[in-house]
């Protein structure tokens, strides 16, 4: 058995208990984009994950563990750093105009060249802080990127009316609730189990908050 032989099979072992069902020629994609980040990252310092068997499990599965929340026909992933959750997420669910930003000139160089490489439709890359972005989505996912006050404080205005904000967390944040901003509101709460990762996932889904 090959290295990428091992990989697809715990990839795919994952898939299976998430409960996902991916198109068929997903699961390679998301083994290009892995060796791809693990070649760029030996150079680049993308991520702090170096072990291939950790990135399935900590980058990949941990993307798609949020997949089954996703909606709408535009997403916007803030902070996606080497594109986590949005990468994954346009691979496994094709068809949606996603937007990654990030602020760090190296990461984007390598969003981009992932896009490219990859052939993501539909998919754009965009050096910029969270502030000055501009347009609305139908969801916006943000992966542990800052407190959820400064996340709505800095980029509350991208979220389009019904849309919904997908705060990907560790622990659940309840020491944060009170920051949340006016207009905005808890929908959801989500325990998120990762196969293969012991750590504590959660998810909280964020939306306006409805005008009496």
């Amino acid at each position: 058995m090959t290295a990428r032989d091992a990989l697809q099979a715990r990839l795919e072992q994952g898939i299976a208990e998430l409960g996902l069902t991916v198109p068929a020629e997903a699961v390679p994609r998301l083994l290009d984009y892995q060796a791809l980040l693990e070649r760029w990252n030996a150079a680049y310092n993308l991520t702090a994950v170096r072990d291939p068997a950790e990135m399935i499990t900590r980058h990949l599965l941990d993307s798609l563990a949020i997949l089954p929340y996703v909606q709408g026909a535009t997403l916007a992933d803030l902070g996606t750093g080497p594109g986590l959750p949005g990468i994954p997420l346009a691979i496994v669910a094709p068809g949606r105009e996603i937007l990654l930003v990030d602020s760090n000139g190296k990461k984007v160089r390598f969003l981009r060249e992932a896009i490219r490489a990859l052939k993501l439709e539909g998919v754009r890359a965009v050096q910029s802080r969270v502030e000055d972005v501009q347009g609305q989505f139908d969801c916006i996912t943000a992966r542990a990127f800052a407190s959820l006050a400064d996340m709505l404080g800095w980029g509350g205005h991208l979220l389009a009316p019904g849309g919904i904000w997908l705060a990907m967390k560790g622990k659940r944040p309840d020491d944060e609730l009170p920051g949340i901003p006016v207009g905005f509101e808890v929908r959801a709460f989500h325990e998120l189990t990762v196969p293969g990762l012991q750590a504590e996932r959660s998810l909280l889904v964020l939306g306006h908050r409805a005008v009496a």
